[in-house]
């Protein structure tokens, strides 16, 4: 079964060999970058990869153009600072040439604060990666978008490696941007958020993913990351709040 691997970039030059090479065994490799100047793109060459410069559209809309760059109907989506693992590897190779469902899931592993997490938020992470872009296509949200598919998922064992090197600073950063995009499309979509959400919704989430998913065994990082992800949620709702005042 002819695959894709699929990714989008923009100034990536730090992680990206280490993902390249891990989907070297892909039928090809797309690479959609949106100006870097890094030396991204020529890395990308180095790997074999095509790579197409284009304007970027969101999350979302710029993964769905990149998959319509394929040659193959399969096509295997990952993130630059993303690495397959052997095991992962192993089982996609194993998928029959005719296979039964049109997309699969598998686990990914986040690693934070110098430790990969496997409870909490951080693990399973299940991500719908690999798919016939014939059944299954990205969705348009320009942040947290996802794999939308009417056919039969199927899982894979193994664990797709989230090898971010991002420093605390940047991370927290950047989910300050996300609580904006998350705000911004939850009011666009006729949401509305009220103090009781403000209240009790990082509440909740410290509650699931700190003992119910037990990232209590994921020591200080762990900690760490469900107290960011809380306050990621306090903030999309407190911006929801802030902009419903403003009349914006």
């Amino acid at each position: 079964m002819p695959i894709s691997a699929v990714l989008i970039t923009k100034n990536a030059a730090r992680q990206l060999a280490d993902c390249l090479a891990s989907v070297a065994f892909c039928d090809e490799i797309i690479v959609v970058d949106s100006g870097s100047d890094d030396g991204t793109v020529e890395i990308a060459g180095q790997h074999g990869a095509k790579v197409i410069q284009s304007e970027w559209r969101g999350f979302g809309p710029q993964k769905q153009f990149a998959v319509e760059q394929a040659d193959h109907d399969w096509v295997l989506c990952i993130d630059a600072d993303e690495r397959v693992s052997e095991d992962l590897r192993e089982n996609i190779l194993a998928v029959s040439p005719a296979p039964t469902v049109s997309a699969y899931r598998f686990a990914r592993c986040n690693r934070f604060m110098g430790r990969y997490l496997r409870h909490g938020e951080g693990y399973p992470d299940w991500s719908l990666r690999l798919f016939d872009r014939r059944h299954a296509r990205w969705s348009d949200d320009p942040v947290h978008e996802k794999v939308i598919t009417t056919g039969v998922i199927g899982t894979l064992q193994g664990d797709l490696l989230h090898e971010s090197a991002e420093s605390l600073e940047v991370y927290l950063a950047k989910q300050n941007r996300y609580s904006t995009l998350a705000a911004q499309e939850a009011l666009a979509s006729g949401k509305r958020a009220t103090v009781m959400h403000l209240l009790f919704s990082p509440a909740l989430r410290f509650i699931k993913f700190y003992f119910l998913r037990l990232g209590l065994l994921d020591g200080l990082p762990g900690l760490v990351h469900i107290l960011i992800g809380c306050g990621a949620s306090f903030g999309k709702y407190a911006k929801m709040l802030a902009f419903q005042r403003s009349g914006k």
